[in-house]
């Protein structure tokens, strides 16, 4: 068997070095012949491309190519493409895997196929989120780590023939979220099964949070809000609207636990100010979190009214 690992990348050349040295650094069992990276730059800044065809030497079983800036819904279909793997696996380009990564999503999925005796299922692997860039193998897993979505390309492994069937992803996410879920609600319609592989364990790296961030985190609650309309538009049911907080449950909420927005990222600032200056950074998102859902739940509701919905 040969595995493909698609993974889209966008300006993230700090982690993206250190998530293919764990890729390149796999241990093999006799299912799988071998493995290639497709990794499929989107238009990065950051000297990505130049770094990487210049330690090209360093990274054999990476495969590269170049897109405009047109989001991961397009990069990870063109790495689809480029592939030649009988199993495609996609990781996002801040993952940090363990080196038994691989053969613990062809180890689950295998059997799977053996017992099901259909290829028609896809596994899920662990995520552990951690802000330790120098060690983040060292991050414990920890409850917020829990994630219940159902195809969530952080860590998935899926046969190439039944995603291709699927449709692949949908172009009209071009904006951040969702396109992997959308392809997720197609793949559940085809009956295929998740599968929980936690012993395939990713480290998703991303930066503690300081309070320049507020503003591209408000920008993607706002994106977010647009693309989980696209979402539902093409799965008009109960379950997405509750996937993409689009009920009035989730608005009541929201609300309520911001005070009717007077708990917001301006009133909040002074104290998440505190919690980082004394280390507690993870608290301060948690806490920031409060008034990013009620963005969020505000913008898609007034995103719904405009279009008619």
């Amino acid at each position: 068997m040969l595995v493909s690992v698609v993974i889209p990348t966008y300006n993230r050349l700090p982690i993206l070095k250190k998530c293919l040295v764990s890729l390149e650094n796999q241990f093999l069992i006799d299912e799988i012949d071998d493995y290639e990276i497709v990794l499929v730059d989107d238009g990065s800044t950051d000297g990505t491309v130049d770094w990487l065809e210049k330690n090209i030497e360093n990274f054999p079983h990476l495969k590269l190519f170049e897109q405009s800036h047109c989001g991961p819904a397009i990069g990870r279909n063109l790495g689809v493409d480029k592939s030649n793997g009988d199993l495609i696996v996609f990781i996002d380009s801040d993952l940090i895997v363990e080196k038994y990564f691989l053969v613990n999503h062809v180890n689950s999925l295998t059997k799977a196929w053996k017992t099901n005796g259909t290829k028609k299922c896809f596994t899920y692997g662990s995520v552990i989120n951690t802000s330790n860039f120098n060690n983040p193998k060292s991050e414990p897993f920890k409850l917020q780590d829990l994630s219940w979505a159902y195809f969530a390309t952080g860590n998935v492994a899926i046969d190439k023939k039944v995603l291709e069937k699927s449709g692949l992803f949908d172009p009209s996410f071009r904006l951040y979220g969702w396109e992997d879920l959308e392809l997720g609600e197609r793949l559940r319609n085809m009956g295929v099964k998740l599968i929980k592989c936690p012993k395939a364990i990713g480290y998703h790296w991303h930066p503690a949070l300081d309070l320049e961030q507020i503003p591209n985190l408000i920008r993607i609650e706002k994106e977010r809000a647009k693309m989980g309309l696209v979402f539902y538009r093409k799965h008009p049911t109960l379950r997405v609207k509750f996937i993409i907080q689009y009920t009035f449950i989730h608005r009541f909420l929201w609300e309520f636990l911001t005070l009717g927005g007077l708990i917001n990222t301006s009133s909040i600032r002074p104290l998440l100010a505190f919690l980082i200056k004394n280390g507690k950074s993870g608290l301060a998102m948690e806490l920031l979190r409060l008034p990013l859902n009620l963005i969020g739940v505000r913008q898609i509701f007034r995103e719904a009214s405009l279009i008619g919905l």
